[in-house]
């Protein structure tokens, strides 16, 4: 059985093109098979589509923006538009 902490706030689980809360997840998931929880959980880490006793399931995973680090991005730093046409972040 799936629990709340299983299902992740950047992950987002349709049924049958709807939008499932957690809530009725781990109700389905009440009566899933070792083999059905273990495939939804493979899938939910990893996204796709899939179906489980006839009901079509789709994830979607909200991926990070990373550098070539590794590290996630940051935003970048606004212009100065002070009017004078010198920009702060060139000066060095």
């Amino acid at each position: 059985m799936l629990s709340k902490q299983s299902i992740r706030g950047n992950v987002q689980i349709f049924i049958n093109d709807e939008l499932a809360t957690k809530e009725q997840l781990i109700s389905l998931s009440e009566s899933w098979t070792d083999k059905e929880e273990i495939l939804f959980r493979k899938l939910l880490k990893q996204g796709g589509k899939f179906k489980i006793r006839g009901q079509h399931y789709k994830i979607l995973i909200e991926e990070q923006i990373l550098n070539s680090r590794g590290n996630i991005d940051s935003a970048a730093k606004p212009m100065d538009h002070s009017g004078d046409g010198i920009d702060l972040n060139y000066l060095k």
